[in-house]
């Protein structure tokens, strides 16, 4: 396994720092060996630390967005119990949206796990939607009151997510959006796939027992 990049940064910088003090001791601008004044040399190694010390918080800055790839899941869980969404309805709009990168930005600017449009986000209190915790709590609270609108009929609710609210109203239901529809159906068959999988859990682990007639 390679060493983390900040690592190999870190081992750069001390190789460098070795190798230029000693130059610094053994040479002078006349040839001959010459000690750098003290005050230079304290300059050099203060610049030195500081570009060690950019290193090692850029190297935590980076664990910690690798550390994110995890998070999410917690963060769902935690969603889905304070707003009464189920969990395997908001990781199956976070794969469709974002594939779990919290990176992620559209085409049309939505961002974040949940991609958020930056005005849906301004709506829903969302201050930074590149943040896992804020883009996911605000997509649940979205999707939330859309299912609310549209009295818990998921597939309408997942079919406004994607093309808005007005455009299920005017069109009395899924938008005949080629986009949309893909994109409900996408989620809707990840929802069944997870129960399926569910349902065959104890029979595959050979401890279901028959059910009383």
């Amino acid at each position: 396994m390679n060493r983390p990049s900040y690592l190999e940064a870190s081992a750069r910088l001390r190789q460098h720092l070795r190798l230029t003090t000693r130059a610094s001791w053994e040479r002078s601008r006349y040839g001959s060996p010459r000690l750098i004044r003290p005050r230079s040399l304290a300059r050099h190694r203060l610049a030195g630390c500081a570009v060690l010390v950019l290193t090692v918080l850029c190297g935590y800055t980076a664990s910690q967005r690798h550390g994110a790839h995890e998070e999410p899941r917690l963060i769902i869980k935690e969603a889905a119990e304070r707003y009464g969404v189920a969990e395997d309805l908001i990781t199956a709009v976070i794969e469709a949206e974002s594939q779990f990168n919290p990176r992620a930005v559209s085409r049309r600017g939505a961002q974040g796990l949940m991609q958020l449009m930056p005005a849906t986000a301004a709506s829903l209190g969302v201050e930074d939607a590149f943040s896992p915790r804020e883009n996911i709590h605000g997509g649940v609270r979205h999707l939330r009151s859309l299912m609310d609108r549209f009295d818990n009929n998921v597939p309408l609710a997942l079919a406004a997510y994607n093309a808005g609210h007005v455009a299920v109203i005017n069109h009395g239901g899924i938008p005949p959006y080629p986009q949309t529809r893909a994109y409900v159906n996408r989620i809707l068959r990840q929802l069944e796939r997870g129960e399926a999988a569910r349902v065959a859990a104890p029979s595959r682990s050979g401890t279901r027992q028959s059910p009383l007639k």
